[in-house]
């Protein structure tokens, strides 16, 4: 939002520099980020002063040049070579002096400098209206009032107007500081804090009056819910023609551009008192006004020359012969005031907030009204600023006042009352302030105090205070106003040291974050809402339960996910257009649910790989990752946990072409394996994507937080290596179990290290090379015991596999 300090001064009366206004606007919380200078033209017409000619020759060298002397005021004639063919002796003109700096149509600097013309010496230039950023002429060089003395600066002469532009960073939630009335406002009670008692002087309406009752538009609000309030008049023997200097000034400063004398005062009105109007061609109405909504599907044309497609909570200002405006957010095409309008209708209104937001979002539009309306307008305003701007439209535009003021507001959007409890300010501000300091503080704010007790205030809170509805946001404001900065700290520094479980989620997330990191994964965030359509890609997602936005800001962010996966390909997809296609993510997010209990969210981790495992090295050869190597990180995340005895089973989520699960009994910890080639292909990636999807409730729930300590062994461990000959359909889970029931207590680890199958093997054949380490931890083994251990475990395997030895 944009501020201009000359407007801002206009309500209240103030001699500060800028920087410190800033400053205490931004301790006020309407945060200002940059002060701009404005000048109403570019370079402020520094350099340029009037001069006056005394002579003018043809150039001796160029028919179309002339040779001048011009008095600059300080009896030392120059002499100028110009162009303009309108140029003559005894003129007063605007001269560009040396090192003056002119700025082209497009904004671009050039510097006046001394040099010759066809050989002949020039010292400065005469000035052309363009050239000064006066106007568009261009046909000759401007012609001065004779009367002004040479010399003068052209900066008084024209009246150029510098201003100071503050652009505020405003929250939200503050709709009432949304005009310079309402900066004005919030600047007054900062002021009066810090000991200046200022007043704030609101623009007089009091020479409204109707000068004639020829014009009557009579109107019809069908639904008071949808515009509580309706105010509106009719203006008759109006002239559209450009405003003048000082309007368009104004709009200038907060980059508005002038459009008409009438949208120009409609638009100064808004951003003065932050009251949005509109101004209707009152030529193009017929009949009465009605403020109503109209069947879906209406089809209604724009100013912009869009037609759109209306839906039935649109609420809509028609006539007799249809739509004419989008209330709140944009006008019509056909009503709007043109070159040739000689009467307007004149419309202020109050709109319920929710309606207006939901027709600008739906229609994606996104006007100053449509803004202001949206987050709250002050109702009481309402006629108010009617009267401003009719008298305005008057002062610019000429014409009468042929109507009395239309009001229909049949329920009072009434005050706020709150009880404000002097402890509970103490208590949240940390300090007790004086009672004549928080009352000082509440009047200056316009919060009226209603009745005073030992124990609190009793207050009403103005309407177009809508931020401002509980104890807590009161002693918000109080706090803003009295000074973030001036509150006391105590020196004294109070600590407790509190027992926590092991356990919190905090602390096991980032556990397994530090884990993750050093693994060469990067942690990332992903947005909740995405495309609804996303749930067609797995036929365990269901679009019954997408939870959908009742209002989304566009079909991409229309639902809240069902799955992290579909959000991480968005990530991989990004980063693989760009390049970068060796990748390792991991998110802590939650999924969202709708059921017919109600909703769910459950929180999840999950992995990503997809490319090589390292980057590209002289040393290494590159090398893809692969599904056990995937398979390793999940399973150092479950040991990190500490979970135990955990069990595969078949995964059951067709998001996979090939994955397993991990489960502790009944409750699955993690499912995890390779993508779909054909959801790979809905996001444009052609290379392998490893997933897995951790359901962290369930994790907390098994997690264990037992550290059991064991004495590190004494006695070595024996390794055995045994290559099998074995059938393709034989899994190395069957040659595990085989093993730990043959020998249950010096069987310490058994380990695939190679798996061949191939040339020189039997068809229908495959080779494992498995190792076995074998321990006791009570004395040291023996050959025969060794022996012995092997021996059993290849009989079981020939027996019960078919193996045989390589």
């Amino acid at each position: 939002m944009k501020i201009s300090y000359n407007w801002l001064k206009q309500f209240i009366k103030i001699d500060w520099k800028s920087d410190e206004t800033s400053a205490l606007l931004t301790d006020l919380g309407l945060e200002v980020e940059v002060v701009e200078k404005y000048q109403s033209v570019k370079g402020g017409l520094e350099g340029i002063v009037v001069g006056h000619v005394l002579t003018c020759i043809p150039h001796p060298d160029a028919d179309r040049l002339k040779i001048t002397t011009v008095d600059l005021g300080d009896g030392i004639p120059l002499q100028i070579v110009c162009g303009a063919s309108n140029v003559a002796s005894g003129q007063k003109v605007p001269v560009a002096t040396i090192g003056t700096i002119l700025y082209d149509k497009d904004g671009n600097s050039f510097t006046i400098k001394k040099g010759k013309i066809r050989g002949q010496e020039s010292h400065g230039m005469i000035c052309a209206e363009d050239e000064l950023g006066l106007g568009e002429n261009h046909d000759g060089i401007m012609v001065l009032d004779e009367t002004i003395p040479a010399g003068t600066l052209a900066s008084t002469v024209f009246k150029i107007e510098n201003d100071e532009v503050f652009e505020i960073g405003l929250t939200p939630n503050r709709a009432d500081a949304m005009s310079h009335l309402g900066t004005a406002r919030d600047l007054r009670a900062g002021l009066i804090q810090t000991g200046i008692n200022v007043e704030l002087i609101t623009p007089s309406v009091s020479n409204f009056r109707v000068d004639k009752r020829t014009l009557k538009i009579d109107v019809d609000v069908k639904d008071i819910h949808l515009a509580p309030r309706y105010c509106g008049v009719t203006i008759s023997g109006i002239t559209v023609k450009e405003s003048p200097d000082w309007l368009k000034n104004r709009l200038k400063a907060i980059g508005i551009n002038p459009k008409n004398n009438i949208v120009d005062v409609t638009n100064y009105v808004l951003h003065d008192l932050g009251q949005p109007l509109h101004a209707f061609d009152a030529g193009k109405i017929s009949g009465k006004i009605s403020v109503q909504t109209l069947p879906s599907g209406t089809k209604f044309k724009t100013l912009d020359d869009i037609e759109r497609t209306l839906h039935e909570e649109d609420l809509m200002i028609c006539d007799e012969k249809g739509p004419m405006c989008i209330a709140g957010v944009f006008g019509g095409l056909k009503s709007g005031v043109s070159e040739t309008t000689n009467a307007i209708f004149l419309e202020s209104a109050y709109f319920n907030p929710v309606s207006i937001r939901k027709s600008a979002k739906r229609h994606q539009l996104n006007t100053d009204a449509s803004f202001r309306f949206e987050r709250g307008i002050d109702p009481t305003i309402t006629e108010y600023a009617l009267k401003r701007a009719a008298l305005l439209i008057i002062e610019v535009a000429g014409g009468e006042i042929t109507s009395d003021i239309i009001d229909i507001y049949q329920k009072k959007i009434e005050d706020f009352p709150v009880f404000l409890n002097f402890k509970n300010v103490a208590r949240i501000i940390g300090e007790e302030l004086p009672k004549d300091t928080i009352k000082q503080i509440l009047a200056s704010l316009e919060i009226k105090i209603n009745s005073v007790s030992d124990a609190g205030l009793g207050l009403t809170i103005p309407a177009y205070r809508v931020d401002v509805q509980r104890e807590i946001d009161v002693i918000e404001e109080i706090l803003r106003v009295y000074g973030y900065n001036n509150i006391i700290f105590s020196k004294k520094l109070n600590a407790t040291v509190s027992n926590s479980p092991r356990n919190e989620d905090y602390k096991v997330q980032n556990s397994i974050a530090t884990q993750l990191n050093s693994l060469g994964f990067n942690e990332m965030m992903a947005n909740s809402l995405t495309t609804a359509s996303y749930v067609q890609l797995s036929q365990i997602l269901k679009e019954e339960h997408n939870v959908t936005m009742l209002n989304p800001l566009s079909s991409d962010l229309a639902s809240m996910r069902q799955s992290l996966l579909f959000s991480g390909l968005e990530a991989i997809s990004y980063n693989i257009n760009r390049k970068n296609s060796d990748l390792k993510l991991f998110e802590f997010g939650k999924s969202y649910h709708k059921f017919l209990a109600g909703y769910e969210e459950i929180k999840h981790l999950t992995l990503f790989q997809t490319g090589n495992r390292n980057q590209e090295n002289w040393t290494n050869a590159q090398k893809p990752s692969d599904f056990f190597l995937f398979k390793g990180y999940v399973e150092s995340i479950i040991s990190r946990l500490g979970i135990s005895k955990t069990k595969s089973a078949a995964v059951n989520s067709d998001i996979f072409s090939e994955g397993i699960a991990f489960a502790l009994g009944s409750e699955t910890i993690v499912e995890f394996g390779l993508v779909k080639k054909s959801i790979l292909k809905h996001f444009g990636i052609k290379q392998d994507v490893f997933y897995a999807d951790f359901n962290w409730a369930t994790v907390l729930k098994l997690m264990s937080s037992k550290i059991k300590y064991t004495d590190i062994p004494k006695y070595p461990e024996v390794r055995r290596d045994l290559a099998l000959l074995i059938d393709q359909n034989v899994t190395y889970d069957s040659i595990y179990k085989i093993a730990r029931q043959t020998e249950k207590s010096l069987l310490k680890d058994i380990n695939l290290f190679d798996v061949y199958e191939g040339k020189n093997l039997p068809e229908g054949k495959k080779s494992y090379a498995l190792s076995f380490i074998i321990q006791d931890l009570t004395k040291t083994l023996e050959d025969t015991q060794i022996d012995s251990i092997m021996s059993k475990l290849k009989n079981n395997f020939e027996t019960e596999l078919g193996a045989s030895l390589r």
